[in-house]
């Protein structure tokens, strides 16, 4: 089972695309590190306040799936740096 996620970040310190870049580099890498997923910025580059971003947990059964993309999240939401806007989950 694949778990596919998809959310909208609002970041709040960021002057430039440089800073923005370098929050998302730690934020993504200690997340793919830490799950073992493929995460990565998909949308929003060339805004320094926003970001998309897209990740997928591959898993045995549904609700395994489902329950460590829920925990991404919550990781993800741990750091102050940003907000979660509009998140999207498919199941394939």
């Amino acid at each position: 089972m694949i778990r596919y996620v998809e959310s909208e970040w609002f970041l709040q310190t960021p002057q430039t695309l440089k800073q923005k870049r370098a929050i998302l580099k730690r934020v993504l890498t200690r997340a793919g590190q830490k799950f073992n997923i493929s995460i990565a910025e998909i949308g929003f580059q060339d805004k320094w306040q926003r970001a998309l971003i897209g990740f997928a947990v591959v898993s045995e059964s549904h609700n395994q799936a489902e329950k460590m993309a829920d925990t991404v999240l919550v990781f993800l939401d741990s750091f102050p740096e940003w907000e979660r806007g509009k998140t999207t989950m498919e199941s394939l």
